[in-house]
């Protein structure tokens, strides 16, 4: 069975103009989401073998937390900053691990829960996990078919 868990980061601040956007932090609210998403994530047992992340600061903070939940070390990957939804899909992919999580950034993260959930993921706010699964051991065989399960949470 092939796993995908998809999360966009948590909240960031935007209270410091002098930062660039790649730098950014979380805010309060992202420090309380973040730690209470991974821990709702790991309490179904859930463990992926690979945490991939954008290098973005706010990615991988949340990164972190998945990680602290789950014992899964993080990959940091420079192209998940800012990409698209066949970027991040493809990250999956070429980690060649039966079980990935992605941690990165609007737009490409709804795009792709929409695309791979047919429609009922229309949006990935902050710190949202979206999880889908195949019935299948390849990659190849699973993007060219539909998932059989999909989940979906929100820290809201």
């Amino acid at each position: 069975m092939i796993r995908l868990a998809l999360v966009r980061h948590a909240k960031s601040d935007w209270g410091d103009a002098s930062l660039d956007d790649h730098d950014r932090p979380l805010n309060d609210r992202g420090r309380g989401d973040g730690p209470r998403m991974a821990a709702r994530f790991s309490e179904l047992g859930w463990r992926p073998a690979v945490i991939l992340a954008s290098t973005a600061a706010r990615a991988r903070t949340t990164a972190g937390f998945f990680s602290k939940e789950t014992g899964v070390a993080i990959e940091l990957q420079e192209t998940l900053y800012g990409a698209g939804a066949s970027r991040i899909l493809e990250a999956a992919v070429e980690s060649r691990a039966s079980w990935v999580m992605v941690v990165a950034h609007d737009p490409g993260m709804s795009v792709l829960a929409e695309r791979l959930s047919g429609g009922g993921i229309a949006h990935m706010p902050t710190c949202a996990v979206a999880t889908f699964a195949w019935d299948a051991d390849d990659w190849n065989v699973a993007t060219a078919l539909d998932p059989a399960d999909w989940t979906f949470d929100t820290p809201r």
